[in-house]
């Protein structure tokens, strides 16, 4: 781990508690740690074998959160990087909000939206992509967009081969297209939105508006929209999502929303995916090639960025990597193994 914080220093930004907390919790200004989590049933060996496995593999920071209480924190942090393709699931989260105030319709086409792109422009049938079928990453739209990685680009199917609706692929013109949606129905720029929607009610510590950019290209309308936040304020993000989207008594996100989000429309080789959230459960229930824990969701993002979140532990798991700082990336087997090393050192009461 190319960026180290002594232990001291990871006490100075999550303070300590020795009382075990409720599953109800939340943090209030500050991070709580558990002072002693060998009292609270977690094996000191086991932290020791998945800090060490933290290194190995390359994070540059990586936190466990059981009951709204930080178990273990490894790292800076309090350092903002960039989520890469985590930012599909902030999106989400305000696309959810959006859709409770009648802003958005999920069911409404690209077509009655007047949604096009630059040429060769959508066809009759791509523009009858619904808004829902952007969020399960199934629109059918194979136009040029940005921000994709080469094996994104490589695996793109061709133009006009797959009917809206009716195949999965984890599409970046979907992903981009809706923060245009959002930003259309709202008025609002993302970065704002997500400031005074999310980032303020569940009180982070270290995003602001201006920790976002867009990047835009010549070959589409619509940017991407890149978002840099700290580990410590990803944790907040994946336990509104573990708390159904209340914060200490506010419903921030709306929860049946939540529920739509994180469970499966199609199959992956980890499971399945959602609203633009990952699940450990595939659609059709077939065994998935990465096994996360059942009834688990994530958000996902390049060179390794995740927020795991395990209901049936009251438990988040983050991991960062950040690109400025380091060469080496956590693939999703490393973090499927991170997990269940965490899980199986887990209190299970």
């Amino acid at each position: 781990m190319k960026k180290q914080v002594c232990s001291i220093a990871i006490l100075l930004l999550l303070p300590v508690v020795t009382a075990r907390c409720q599953s109800s919790s939340v943090p209030g200004a500050e991070w709580m740690r558990l002072l002693s989590p060998e009292q609270a049933g977690w094996p000191p060996k086991k932290l020791e074998e998945i800090h060490s496995y933290v290194e190995e593999i390359g994070s540059t920071s990586a936190m466990i959160v059981q009951h709204g209480v930080v178990v273990a924190a490894w790292g800076d942090v309090a350092h903002r990087s960039n989520l890469h393709s985590c930012r599909k699931s902030l999106l989400s989260a305000l696309i959810g909000i959006a859709v409770a105030e009648g802003k958005i319709h999920p069911e409404d086409t690209l077509d009655q939206l007047g949604i096009d792109d630059k040429k060769p422009s959508l066809t009759e049938e791509e523009k009858q992509a619904k808004v829902r079928y952007l969020l399960e990453a199934r629109s059918g739209v194979y136009h040029p967009t940005v921000y994709e990685t080469k094996g994104m680009e490589e695996q793109k199917p061709p133009r006009g081969s797959h009917a809206p609706g009716s195949f999965w692929y984890y599409n970046n013109w979907d992903f981009n297209a809706l923060g245009y949606i959002y930003e259309q129905a709202t008025g609002a720029r993302i970065f704002d939105a997500f400031y005074g929607e999310i980032a303020q009610p569940i009180g982070m510590q270290d995003f602001r508006p201006r920790d976002g950019q867009y990047i835009n290209g010549s070959d589409t309308r619509f940017p991407a929209y890149v978002f840099n936040m700290s580990a410590r304020d990803f944790a907040r993000f994946g336990l509104l999502y573990l708390r159904h989207g209340n914060w200490n008594g506010v419903q921030v996100i709306p929860e049946d929303w939540v529920a739509a989000s994180t469970r499966p429309y199609s199959d992956t080789e980890s499971g399945g995916y959602g609203y633009l959230w990952w699940t450990g459960d595939s659609a059709s229930g077939a065994r998935p090639e990465i096994a996360f824990p059942s009834g688990s969701f994530w958000a996902e993002g390049h060179l390794g960025q995740y927020a795991v979140v395990v209901p049936s532990l009251d438990l988040v798991v983050v991991n960062r990597v950040d690109g400025d700082e380091t060469k080496r990336t956590v693939d999703k087997r490393e973090m499927a193994h991170l997990v269940r090393m965490v899980v199986e050192a887990a209190p299970k009461q």
